[in-house]
């Protein structure tokens, strides 16, 4: 099965007051999760991102 590969971009840069990244629209908890999730749990962090 596929991985959802990781939302970075290469803009890393967390905004106020939002706390999402400028690039990728994750939180820093979501960013230092992502090695840890499983396919289910990235695909719906990518959902959020979505909608950010």
């Amino acid at each position: 099965m596929h991985h959802p590969s990781s939302p970075c971009i290469g803009v890393c840069r967390i905004e106020a007051p939002s706390g999402c990244c400028a690039g990728c629209k994750r939180t820093l908890e979501e960013i230092a999760d992502w090695p840890m999730l499983s396919r289910s749990e990235k695909r719906r962090v990518i959902e959020r991102t979505q909608q950010r």
